[in-house]
């Protein structure tokens, strides 16, 4: 119904045009009515007009013959009229029939050129089109050409931006033509070169930084601020910000913190020879504070490639291999220079990589580590040290012949004697030169210690501490060893031993000015609490203790060879009324040496010398029982008493002052003298061992035996056996007894009975 009204309503809105045509045609010059007849060929309905038109013209014909009818009289006159128009209208048909021929033949010329004018039209109409059609491709072409020219010169982000606006702004607009087709097949494949290239510039990046990590960290330990200015970091900015654009910025960063890894773990792998030089140190080092300053930079200069929690995982891997490295490496380190200069690289290391926030600690914490490492190789470099000085030294006393000779060796070492700066020169001090060289070399020490304690951070206390302990080292086992391996050695004489003394007697006095030394650099009062002390002291008193053994140790052996020499004829009869010539030797001998004793502290010296007089008296007892002398005569055992009477002579000439009365005396009581009583040494005289067969009274001994004021107290009943033993059958061939050979046999019979009394004794002793 609706669609039959919208018919109706569109016949008659047709009707009512076709009407206002036909009024128009009818009151229109003909000349001008072109216009109103081609609206209606425009129009779709020019059938329906024509029939409107037909029927107007039969009802104008029906008016005309209707007005012919009226007018018919008017029409004869018309007519006639007409009739003579006739021949004027034959006429001026054929004027315009020739008019016409002539128009034709000149129009045709006209034709052509209009219809040429009509082809430039549609051609002008065509150019106009496709100049506005190109001015719509020119810009596709011209981002499109710019695109391409971006891409060669490598700016890819400007060029990913062009992408965009050719594939959302320009495209769409030609998007029928073929070759835009092209383009946007294309642009899939121009985004994936540029993540291509964009990557391939990245690894040339992260290539370039990995190479010149070391310049980096080196210009950082230098000046710290604008290392990070040597690299170009504008790579990885457009590399991120285009897989940003791309959407596929967690791939970018997981791809570099992945690569970064690798190359953390490659800086962080130490050279197998770094711990050779210090540039092999360095060139670590600056690898790795290059590293983590690319890095810093990374995290403030873009968001979120890296964050905190990356950087601190890296440098807490870094931390932890690089204090392992270091540990391995300076633990094969014995040069003490070289440790020092690794300490101050460690700390500008360590200061470098703390200004750009990394907490360094542990550093600091290894350092007191390699602290103990440092201790240990200034402790080998001092021993050999001391040892050259203790082997150059020639263990005499320093001579000065000038003022300014005794006060450079004041200057050296503190020494005051007021005796000897009243001796004229010249003159000399008791010590020898090693005493003020150890004692300076000590000092050395101390400043050795102090410059690893230097920019560690770490309080006047702790300093002081640090450096007394290495000190107390250097004493107890440098020095002592030093020390004891002079004192050990084969070659060492009496007089060396002695100067030992004499040097470590003066070194021992010098540990408070040590003490001062320390207290003056570190500015801590030795009487702060938990301040260690300087076990000095000990370590000379020690030394000395050990030169002193060793002098004793020494002098007996010097006896030792003496006595060697002793060529007793045990079955002698004749006596040469003097000692053996051995004896007055080593009795010349220990004069002398004793005489060297005078400046040793005097408890040394008369050590020294009852030691030497025991092991004397010992090893003559020992002369005397040896199980090789299987028979002696009293002859043998009266020239045996003179060189005893001569040992007890030189202990009575006091060879050492200082000794009470007869004391010395006293070593040789076993052979010739009694001692004792009640605590004190004081020295009752008896005769003894040799007096006992010399005068040949064993009624006495037998009868006073174990008694406390027993004449014979000191002789051991086991060693009288053992003497009369080596007698019984030498009995005969003593010229003593040859007179009395009828008595021989009673003789013979004393021997037996009184061994087989000794004997008894010795029982009921053992009971």
């Amino acid at each position: 119904m609706e669609r039959s009204k919208m018919a109706e309503a569109e016949s008659l809105e047709t009707a009512a045009e076709h009407e206002r045509i036909l009024r128009e045609i009818e009151s229109t010059d003909t000349a001008c009515i072109g216009p109103t007849l081609r609206s209606v060929y425009d129009g779709e309905e020019h059938g329906r007009f024509m029939e409107k038109l037909e029927t107007r013209i039969r009802n104008h014909d029906r008016e005309i013959e209707k007005m012919c009818n009226f007018h018919y009289q008017g029409f004869v006159d018309s007519i006639t009229e007409l009739l003579k128009v006739r021949g004027e209208a034959q006429k001026l048909k054929n004027q315009v029939t020739d008019t016409n021929r002539k128009l034709q033949h000149e129009g045709k010329e006209l034709v052509i050129a209009m219809e040429e004018l009509k082809q430039c039209r549609l051609q002008q109409r065509n150019i106009s089109a496709t100049v506005d059609k190109l001015m719509l491709c020119l810009p596709v072409l011209e981002m499109y050409s710019k695109l391409r020219d971006q891409m060669k010169t490598k700016r890819h982000y400007p060029a990913l931006k062009t992408l965009e606006h050719l594939e959302h702004t320009y495209l769409p607009q030609v998007s029928h033509y073929r070759f835009c087709k092209v383009m946007v097949d294309n642009i899939p494949k121009l985004r994936e070169e540029i993540k291509d290239v964009s990557m391939s510039d990245l690894k040339d990046f992260l290539e370039s930084i990995r190479k010149h990590s070391d310049k980096i960290g080196e210009t950082a330990m230098k000046q710290v601020p604008g290392a990070q200015d040597l690299v170009d970091f504008s790579p990885v900015y457009r590399c991120l910000h285009i897989y940003s654009v791309l959407g596929a910025r967690e791939t970018f960063e997981n791809y570099y913190r992945k690569q970064r890894r690798k190359q953390a773990r490659l800086v962080l792998q130490p050279p197998s020879n770094m711990h050779e030089t210090l540039d092999g140190y360095r060139k670590y080092f600056n690898q790795i504070v290059g590293f983590f300053v690319v890095e810093d930079h990374i995290l403030h200069t873009t968001q979120g490639l890296v964050n905190r929690a990356y950087i601190d995982e890296l440098w807490e891997m870094a931390l932890s291999k690089t204090i392992a490295a270091l540990r391995t490496h300076s633990s094969y380190c014995s040069d003490p220079n070289l440790v020092l200069d690794l300490k101050n690289l460690i700390v500008l290391f360590a200061d470098t990589l703390q200004v750009y926030g990394f907490p360094v600690n542990q550093l600091f914490d290894m350092l007191l580590e390699i602290r103990d490492q440092y201790s240990e190789t200034l402790l080998k470099k001092w021993a050999g040290i001391f040892r050259n000085i203790l082997d150059s030294d020639n263990y005499s006393p320093i001579p000065v012949t000038s003022e300014e000779m005794y006060k450079k060796v004041v200057g050296q070492f503190p020494f005051q004697d007021t005796e000897l700066e009243k001796q004229l020169f010249p003159k000399k001090f008791p010590f020898s030169e090693f005493v003020p060289k150890v004692y300076n070399q000590i000092k050395e020490f101390i400043y050795a210690c102090l410059k690893f304690s230097e920019d560690l951070h770490l309080s006047s206390t702790e300093v002081d501490d640090m450096i007394r302990k290495s000190t107390n080292l250097l004493l107890t086992r440098t020095l002592s060893n030093s020390l004891q391996n002079v004192i050990k050695r084969k070659n060492i004489g009496l007089t060396e031993l002695v100067q030992i003394i004499i040097n470590t007697t003066h070194l021992e006095k010098s540990c408070k000015y040590l003490e001062e030394f320390i207290t003056n650099i570190t500015n801590v009062l030795p009487e702060t609490v938990h301040t260690t002390k300087l076990y000095g002291t000990t370590t000379f008193k020690d030394a000395r203790h050990a030169a002193e053994e060793e002098i004793y140790t020494n002098l007996n052996q010097k006896i030792d060879q003496f006595l060697q020499l002793a060529d007793y004829d045990w079955m002698t009869g004749d006596l040469d009324n003097k000692a053996s010539d051995y004896l007055v030797d080593l009795i010349a001998f220990l004069r002398s040496t004793f005489a060297v004793f005078t400046h040793l502290p005097g408890k040394v010296a008369q050590t020294a010398c009852m030691s030497a007089c025991k092991h004397l008296a010992t090893s003559l007892m020992q002369l005397l029982l040896e199980a090789e002398v299987r028979q002696l005569t009293l002859g043998a055992l009266q020239q045996f008493n003179l060189d005893v009477r001569e040992c007890e002579q030189f202990a009575r000439s006091g060879p050492v002052p200082g000794f009470q009365e007869d004391t010395l005396q006293l070593a040789f009581i076993d052979l010739r003298q009694e001692w004792l009583r009640t605590g004190r040494l004081c020295i009752v005289w008896h005769s003894a061992l040799l007096d006992l067969f010399i005068q040949w009274d064993w009624s006495t001994y037998l009868a006073d035996y174990g008694q406390p004021n027993c004449k014979y107290l000191r002789v051991n009943p086991v060693t009288a056996l053992a003497l009369l033993e080596k007698m019984k059958d030498t009995s005969r061939k003593n010229n003593m007894f040859a007179q009395f050979r009828k008595n021989e046999r009673d003789k013979q019979k004393l021997i037996d009975t009184v061994a087989k009394q000794l004997r008894g004794l010795i029982s009921s002793h053992h009971s």
